[in-house]
């Protein structure tokens, strides 16, 4: 089977792109290199370096390889920029989704896996979170991703295209040879670690004061490695069943800003200097995944559950890769 990867040389769709050929598929990747980094695809695997909302490659690559699913990664994530540039967002994550859609839909591809986000669910009115809690996001990142599924729900209804949101929570992690490198990076591990790498004087902690054990925020952290095995068996789902459906994907377990890092600490060694800094607006005290969906429907279950895992192979990546991607 030949799957389209758009997006696929970035954080999350490399270690997926590379999942995929190692289970003997055949990935094509469709990247604008705008955040992605060529060096994080494999040479071995066909790459195009374009839009997805540019129609006509979209069509002439389905043609070409023969692509019969997609996987949908190509996006862009910053929350606090799409608060100022909504457009900018709703241009690329939604308006330009459709176009892919429409090339998808024109080329008979009717199986499409789709990388969504808890920040579709807004805040939280209950943790953990399941596949029912209302969604009501609080940015245009977060709406931009909860338009795309109602988006998906219609093709679904009226042109049989098969779909699988994937509802991840913190992404984190690497593997040997992939792993986290963002320009601007704005995810708290890849912070601490640069941190200690000597890379950053400090690393800020977001609030003190919330209502958790320690005081600060927790969040549930997700190896990029077990997200990328979730994406195939999405795949495998479609074949399966003929259904579409949404999938939360997330440990179940919370650690707080201060687990983090005094974790960190403790798996390189190294004496890292935090300094507290005001709430950000519109953080919840506590995200966490209800998971239990995917174990069940899925058969996935993570890997690489433990923080300390977690940590430890995004620490190993950094030493080896200081400078991410050669940048």
């Amino acid at each position: 089977m030949s799957v389209l990867v758009t997006g696929g040389a970035g954080y999350i769709g490399s270690v997926t792109t590379e999942a995929l050929r190692l289970q003997g598929l055949t990935p094509v990747v469709l990247d604008n290199l705008v955040y992605g980094h060529r060096d994080a695809v494999n040479p071995q695997i066909a790459f195009y370096q374009g839009d997805i909302g540019d129609r006509v490659l979209v069509e002439e690559i389905v043609r070409t390889h023969g692509v019969s699913a997609c996987i949908h990664f190509a996006a862009f994530a910053y929350v606090g920029e799409s608060v100022e540039k909504p457009a900018k967002y709703f241009e690329n994550n939604v308006a330009k989704t459709i176009a892919l859609l429409e090339s998808l839909q024109q080329s008979d591809v009717k199986k499409f896996v789709f990388s969504s986000t808890c920040a579709s669910y807004g805040e939280p009115q209950y943790v953990p979170i399941d596949e029912k809690h209302p969604q009501s996001p609080t940015n245009p990142y977060g709406w931009s991703k909860f338009m795309v599924e109602r988006i998906l729900e219609s093709y679904d209804r009226s042109y049989g295209m098969k779909s699988v949101a994937l509802r991840y929570f913190n992404a984190a992690g690497a593997t040997e040879s992939l792993g986290e490198d963002h320009d601007p990076e704005t995810h708290l591990i890849p912070l601490v670690l640069k941190t200690a790498l000597g890379q950053r004087d400090s690393i800020s902690i977001f609030g003190d004061d919330y209502s958790t054990p320690d005081g600060t925020a927790i969040r549930d952290y997700i190896h990029v490695s077990d997200l990328s095995q979730a994406h195939l068996k999405a795949l495998k789902y479609i074949d399966r069943t003929g259904n579409s459906d949404v999938f939360n994907l997330g440990n179940g377990e919370g650690y707080s800003v201060k687990q983090v890092i005094d974790t960190s600490k403790k798996i390189t060694g190294i004496a890292i200097k935090t300094e507290v800094a005001p709430r950000r607006a519109g953080d919840p005290s506590r995200l966490v995944a209800d998971a239990k969906k995917a174990g069940t429907v899925l058969g996935w279950k993570p890997e690489f559950p433990k923080l300390e895992e977690i940590i430890e192979s995004a620490w190993k990546w950094h030493k080896n890769f200081p400078n991410g991607y050669g940048r």
